[in-house]
């Protein structure tokens, strides 16, 4: 059995799920891929949204009606550096940082910098948040 770096990283339901047509199952994610749909499935799953898992995802969603400004981008940061700490245990979150999109008044732009551990790879992912244009 080959123990490299897949064993390590892991396999999942790629997201959204769909069909492997080649194999004939559920298509899969892998590694670093892998890590990256999580991350996005963290972030993107509001606290309370799964029925049998309350406590999983992220309280960023909280400040949909928050204004675009530094307190909520801070805020924001705190909330996707805590969600990550506790729900994905592959990465270790270097550092995380939101600000507003120029382009794009509405949306909220969260980068995350983390180090995969199994692999020393240090990696980037930016996440757009959008709250409710005109409210707050």
């Amino acid at each position: 059995m080959n123990m490299g770096e897949g064993s390590f990283l892991g396999t999942g339901w790629d997201f959204p799920v769909g069909v492997d047509e080649a194999r004939g199952g559920i298509r899969l994610s892998r590694e670093m891929a892998d890590i990256e749909e999580s991350i996005r499935i963290i972030i993107g799953t509001a606290k309370g949204e799964r029925r049998m898992r309350p406590e999983f995802g992220c309280s960023l969603h909280d400040l949909v009606f928050a204004p675009n400004n530094a307190a909520t981008a801070s805020l924001a940061a705190h909330y996707v550096q805590d969600a990550l700490g506790q729900w994905e245990p592959r990465i270790e979150v270097l550092e995380v940082r939101a600000e507003a999109d120029p382009q794009d008044p509405s949306c909220l732009l969260v980068n995350v910098m983390y180090l995969v551990r199994a692999t020393n790879d240090e990696r980037n992912l930016v996440y757009p948040f959008y709250r409710i244009p005109g409210e707050g």
